[in-house]
Formats: structure tokens, C-alpha cells, sequence
């Protein structure tokens, strides 16, 4: 397999995985876990019960107050994950509980109808159902979420929730303290997912020394280009920064709170390109002091291909996609249709000439630029806030869209010089 059809068995993969996590349709699902516990039935129910007298199971709850009640019960709850201002996430649940004393069975149906950090639109095919009854061995659980799905990650992501929570209550009953966060998040497990995404990566570039250099190469930039996003993050203030790692797609930097202004959301996605932008000049004087015998003659080759890397990962993740860090800088630049239109034919148009420039055939380029037009058409649920982002200000504005023009101008002189030097 030639490097080019290689590379282009790559990003169809890569588009059919970033289509089922984001854009599949998967229609209204429901997500059931069944436990054992060897408790009175009433004492897990207290346990579980939104309102009920034992909460502090859960470490992602702050505290749940029994609300004002209408049509039916309401109980708000207040979390540990903030919202845009930094103060505590608060949710009220319309609760419908439904008991029966003498077969011991309780069952409870709740649904959002206030959020201080998301519009409730988001909620509204929202349901839980928690059931407690008796058996020979103490309890039975029942934990069920129903909502409507657009890709898997979402759903993958309330799965896992849903057994962090029942971990949780699992070693609450044990006597234990249980603990925030999970596996998932820990930084070995990132490392093995590291790991596993470079072996994914290798048989694509070839299965020899030069093509797992690559392969790491590849995961080196990627993380370096998220690193970039996170230091964005902790510069607006976020406490708590993280990154997953999704293997063969890349990673994902996640902060600790909603972005507060449509200038913090252009910042934080510009900053994992910009951030690796300081890095071209680095690569190219390593380049030129290799050549004039300053440097060992040795990094020559390395530095090139890491330049070439390092330009085409970030210029591919400004294009003007609204998945891609582009299309999110872009569309708070140009809040306007027609000059985001503009704005983006305009990006798209360079980054084929950088192509056009290094020599790809004009079938590839077409092809590239159909690809980008497949995945601008993807579409998905969005996450409404509450209250609109603070808008951004002209010299905000002004700031953003130099910094996008500088990083792709940057990325795209250091693919221009590494191709020029490799493929001569």
C-alpha cells in the first residue's frame, strides 16, 4: 500500500469514526443497570431518592433541597461541577415517586425542568427511573436513563457516568469514602491510550522503523496541540484541566466549567495551534543549525518530518469545519452568515494553496475539499446555555482573527519548508 492511499484509508476511517460518535443517528435510547446490595431496601432508597436523607453518597453532590411543590414534587440539587460564573451547577427535577409499602418496591421518575447552566431544551427528552425492591439478598437497583441520541459519544459518556455513580453508591454502602473522578481521566490510562493510538497509527505510515517514527511524531504533535488548549483553559481561569485520549482520532481538551464569552471559546480553540506555532521557528533554526554542522547532521531528517507533521495536523485542524478548531474561531468572528461564509471560503482557498504549493495532484486536492464539505455537513445536537456568552468586543474580535491568520500562515510556512527540503 502506497503512502497516499495509506493516508487516505486513514481519513476515511477517521471520518467514518468521527460520523458515528458525533452524528449517527441514534434516536430515543435507554441506558439500564440492574445492582445487588446486600441493604434494606429502605435504606437504599433513602440512599437514592433525589430529596432522600442520605445524598452524601454521591461526590459529585453538594446538597439536594426539596423545592416548592406544583403538579409534582420538586427537588433541587446542587452539584460540584460549576457552571460559566464558577459557582455550583444547580438542577431542578420534577420528581413522580410511586411506592408500595408491603411488597417493599419503590420507584421514582424525574425529569430537568431548571438548569442554571444550560438552556432546559437540552432536557427535553430527558428521563431517569430508580426502582428499589426486596430480595433474598437485601436490595435490587434498578438505574435508567432515556434521552434522545445524535452519535455514540454521548451515549458512551452516560453510560460511564451512570457506573461511576453506582460505584460510588457501591462503596458508600461498604463503609467506604467514595472517589471523585474515575479511571478513565487518570494520566496512566491517557498514557496507554497514547500508547495504543500510536500501535493503531503505525501500519499506516508502514510497518518498519521510519513508519512508528511517524506514529509517534503524530501523537507527540497531538499532544502538544492540546496541551496548547489547556493552557488556554487554566489562562481563563479554569481550576481543573484534563485530556482524553481517543485513539486513531486524537485528544480532547476538557476544562472545568462552561466558557463565559464568545472571546474565551475563540481563545481556548485558536490557542492548541497557536501554541504549536511557536514551535516552526524552533524546528526550522534546529533545521539550519543541523546544516551549517553547529547541530549533529543526524537531526536533520527528524526535524523536517517533525516540522511536516506538525504543520499539517494544525493546518487540518483550522480549517473552517465547525467541528474543527477553525470553524469554532471563525464562527465567533464573523457572528454574521455572509462574512463567516466569506471568512471561511477565504481559509479554505489558502490551505489548498499550501497543497497546490507542495505539489499534491489536483484530484487530491478536490478530493480533500469534497471530504471537508461532507464533514461541514454534519450535523448534531448543539449544547444551548441558559444565558447567552458575553459577546465579543472588536478589538477581541480583531485579536482572534490575527491570531488565526498568523497560525495558519505560520503551520503553513512550516509545511511549505519541510516539503521543500524532503521531497526535492
Amino acid at each position: 500500500m502506497t503512502t497516499a492511499v495509506s493516508i487516505a484509508v486513514l481519513l476515511t476511517i477517521n471520518l467514518g469514526l468521527v460520523w458515528l460518535l458525533m452524528a449517527v443517528p441514534l434516536g430515543r435510547r435507554t441506558i439500564t443497570f440492574h445492582r445487588q446490595f446486600p441493604v434494606h431496601p429502605e435504606r437504599l432508597w433513602q440512599a437514592i431518592h433525589p430529596g432522600g436523607e442520605e445524598p452524601k453518597w454521591n461526590p459529585a453532590i453538594l446538597s439536594e433541597t426539596k423545592a416548592a411543590a406544583g403538579e409534582s414534587e420538586r427537588v433541587e440539587i446542587a452539584y460540584r461541577h460549576q457552571d460559566r460564573h464558577g459557582e455550583p451547577i444547580r438542577r431542578v427535577f420534577a420528581i413522580e415517586e410511586r411506592k408500595d409499602s408491603r411488597q417493599r418496591h419503590y420507584e421514582v421518575t424525574c425529569r430537568v425542568v431548571d438548569d442554571s447552566a444550560l438552556d432546559v431544551s437540552f432536557w427535553r427528552n430527558f428521563e431517569e427511573y430508580r426502582a428499589v425492591s426486596a430480595s433474598s439478598d437485601g436490595a435490587t437497583l434498578t438505574f435508567a436513563q432515556t434521552d434522545n441520541y445524535r452519535g455514540f459519544a454521548f451515549y458512551l459518556f452516560r453510560y460511564l457516568m451512570i457506573r461511576r455513580e453506582l460505584s460510588a453508591l457501591a462503596a458508600w454502602l461498604r463503609g467506604e469514602k467514595p472517589r471523585r473522578g474515575g479511571v478513565l481521566e487518570h494520566p496512566s490510562t491517557q498514557a496507554l491510550f497514547a500508547l495504543i493510538s500510536t500501535l493503531l497509527l503505525w501500519p499506516f505510515f508502514g510497518f518498519n522503523a521510519s513508519g512508528l517514527t511517524i506514529s509517534i511524531t503524530l501523537t507527540l504533535v497531538i499532544v502538544l496541540h492540546e496541551l496548547g488548549h489547556m493552557a488556554a483553559y487554566r489562562a481563563f481561569g479554569h481550576e481543573r484541566v484534563r485530556m482524553i485520549f481517543v485513539p486513531l482520532l486524537g485528544g480532547i481538551a476538557i476544562g472545568s466549567r462552561p466558557y463565559d464569552s464568545s472571546f474565551e471559546v475563540a481563545t481556548c480553540a485558536l490557542m492548541g495551534s497557536g501554541m504549536s506555532a511557536f514551535l516552526v521557528p524552533v524546528a526550522i533554526s534546529i533545521h539550519e543549525f543541523a546544516l551549517g554542522g553547529i547541530l549533529p547532521r543526524a537531526m536533520i531528517a527528524p526535524t523536517l518530518v517533525f516540522l511536516l507533521i506538525l504543520g499539517a495536523f494544525n493546518i487540518l485542524n483550522l480549517l473552517p469545519m465547525s467541528r474543527f478548531d477553525g470553524g469554532q474561531v471563525l464562527r465567533q468572528i464573523f457572528p454574521g452568515r455572509r462574512m463567516l461564509v466569506a471568512g471561511s471560503f477565504a481559509i479554505t482557498l489558502l490551505m489548498l494553496w499550501v497543497g497546490y504549493r507542495i505539489g499534491l495532484p489536483a484530484k487530491a486536492l478536490i478530493a480533500a475539499l469534497a471530504v471537508f464539505t461532507l464533514m461541514s455537513l454534519m450535523g448534531a445536537n448543539s449544547v444551548k446555555p441558559r444565558d447567552s456568552l458575553r459577546p465579543i468586543h472588536p478589538g477581541e474580535r480583531l485579536m482572534a482573527g490575527l491570531g488565526l491568520y498568523a497560525a495558519v500562515a505560520i503551520h503553513a510556512h512550516g509545511v511549505v519548508y519541510a516539503c521543500d527540503r524532503l521531497f526535492a
